[in-house]
Parts: structure tokens; sequence; C-alpha cells
């Protein structure tokens, strides 16, 4: 009896005794892992978006993706109706078939004119060489003339073929020179029909290239966010029609508070546990520390100057490096919440 008294009387002792000694464990315990890491639940899993952004406008011929669709770099997933690019093409190449007879026809005057000159100059050649025998027989004639051996109607004819002949040479010149004039207005002429041909041929590549822009191909490979476009849709160049979520590339961005800081380092180890999948740990390394906080580079950012000043305990973003990406991949996605311990030590 006085042994189960005694039970009664220390066995709230024992058991008060026992949970203190649990309490300071587990309080020690606390303190030892506040000591040694950094805390927040206040971080995301990020990753890359890319737009997906037509070059040309048009209607949509078809489309070949779906909302969350898995996609690889350079897959087709969309096409645009390129029917009256098309016949654009076809009439630019006819205009360009008429640039190049410009051309060849330019060419073709300048050509006939140089022949032209070529002929003009053998002619005033002989033209010279008659006048000069010409003149000879004038002056043969005069001189006969002055000795009455001949008449002096003889003397006069031939006078008066030296002046015809005379009056043709300057003729020639006069006409060579008109037509060596000619020559730059046709060469001239030539380097317009030139240029043209080169602008022809340029805006033909830009339609061809235009052409290549009537099918959108995947810029990275990926996931398929939300679509915002359909078959027969009419479209323009630069606008969203869906995200690609790239699904190899992910990285966290924990923010802790501006009293937390101070203890991060770059380099420091990190552990991440999804909200979703809370018995996977992940590891993870810190890589960068924000330069500002989040609150200055918000679309609203405060102005403490202004009204009443509440002081608010900011936070910094901080990066934070997945380092078993490849072994937790597959429950990676971008947007989800996670809790971030970071070792201080």
């Amino acid at each position: 009896m006085a042994t189960q008294n005694s039970i009664k009387t220390y066995l709230p002792r024992i058991i008060l005794l026992c949970v203190v000694v649990l309490g300071l464990y587990f309080g020690y315990s606390k303190y030892k892992y506040a000591q040694s890491h950094e805390d927040t639940d206040n971080a995301q899993v990020e990753t890359y978006f890319v737009p997906v952004l037509p070059r040309m406008a048009g209607y949509v011929k078809s489309v070949s993706v779906k909302d969350y669709d898995v996609v690889k770099k350079d897959e087709l997933i969309l096409e645009i109706d390129s029917d009256e690019a098309k016949l654009a093409l076809d009439e630019m190449e006819a205009d360009l078939f008429q640039a190049q007879t410009d051309v060849e026809n330019a060419k073709a005057n300048i050509t006939n004119l140089s022949m032209s000159i070529k002929s003009n100059e053998a002619n005033l050649k002989a033209t010279y060489l008659r006048r000069d025998k010409a003149k000879k027989d004038a002056d043969r004639d005069a001189a006969l003339v002055a000795e009455n051996a001949i008449t002096r109607k003889q003397g006069d004819d031939s006078k008066s073929a030296y002046e015809v002949l005379a009056a043709q040479y300057e003729a020639g010149i006069a006409d060579i020179s008109a037509t060596k004039s000619r020559m730059p207005i046709l060469q001239a002429t030539l380097h317009k029909a030139e240029a043209t041909l080169a602008v022809k041929r340029v805006k033909i590549e830009q339609q061809k290239l235009k052409l290549t822009y009537s099918k959108v191909f995947a810029p990275t490979s990926g996931r398929i966010g939300k679509k915002s476009v359909e078959p027969g849709q009419f479209i323009q160049a630069g606008q969203p029609l869906m995200t690609i979520v790239q699904d190899s590339t992910f990285w966290v961005v924990a923010n802790f508070k501006e009293t937390q800081v101070g203890r991060l380092k770059i380099g420091s180890e990190a552990e991440l546990k999804l909200d979703a999948y809370p018995d996977r740990v992940i590891k993870g390394k810190v890589i960068s520390i924000a330069e500002s906080t989040g609150a200055k580079t918000s679309l609203l950012p405060p102005d403490n100057a202004s009204g009443n000043f509440v002081k608010v305990t900011q936070r910094v973003p901080v990066k934070i490096e997945i380092l078993d990406l490849e072994k937790n991949k597959d429950i990676l996605r971008a947007g989800l919440s996670l809790e971030v311990s970071v070792i201080v030590k």
C-alpha cells in the first residue's frame, strides 16, 4: 500500500520531468537549427516563358498543337495561309523579267551608239582624205589658172569641190560630237535600269523570306501554355499566340526577410521542399542575391516620403540553383510554392 502511494506521489513529478526534458531537447534542437539555417516559405519555382510570335499577318491555315502539348525546338506548330503572298511573288518575278529586258535594251542602245560613232569616225577619216586631196587639187589648179594653163572654170570647180568636202568634214565632226553626247544619257539609262533590277531582286528575296514566315516553328523545347489562336483567325505580325514553358531549366526564387539576408552567402547549400511533394527533399545552392527589394521593382513601388510612414520588413529575392535537376524534373512546375532552408553555418 505504501508502494502504491509512493508511485502516485512521484508519477506526476516524473511525467513533469520528462516533459521538461523533452521540451528542453526540442527547444535546444530548434535553437541549434535556427543558428545554422535561414528558412522561408515565400518561394516559387521559376523557368523561362518563351512567347510564340508570328512575323507576318494573315489568316491561320492550321494549328498543330493543343494546350499543354510537349513540343521540340523547330517543330511546326502553326501555318498561315500564304496563297496571296505567292501570287505577289509571281507578279514580282514578272516585273523582274521586264526589268531584265530594260537592262538588255539599254545595253543594246549603247552598243548601237558605239558602232554608229565608229562608223561616223571612219566616214570622217575618208572625208578628211578627200578634202586633203581636193585642197591640193585646188591649189594646183589655181597655179595653172595663173599661168593660163587651164580655164578659170576648171579652177573654180576645183575650189568648189574642196569647199564642199571641207564643209562635209566640219559637219562630220559636229555629227560625231552630237552622237557622243548621247552616250552619257544612255549610260545613265543603263545604270537606272540596273538599279531598278537590283531593287526588284531584293524585293523578291524579301518576299521569299516572308513566305518562310508562313510556317511558325517552336523557338524552344518545352510545353505549350494556353494558346489563343485557332484556324481561320486573322493574326497580326508580333501578336502573342501562345507561350512555351521551358521544361529543361528550373530555378527557385526565395524572398527572404531583410533581417535574414545578412547571414546568406553565395554558394550556401539549401534544402527545398515543394508544397505539392513535401516528402521530396531537393538540394540547391544560392547563386545570387538581388540588388534591390521586391517592393522597389514592383509596378507601383512605395514612397515612404509621402503620407504616414509605417515600417514594414522588406523581402529580398534570392536565386537558388537546383542541383539535382534531372532527378526531380518530373515534379517541377513553374509557379509551385515551396519551403526553402539555407544552411548558413
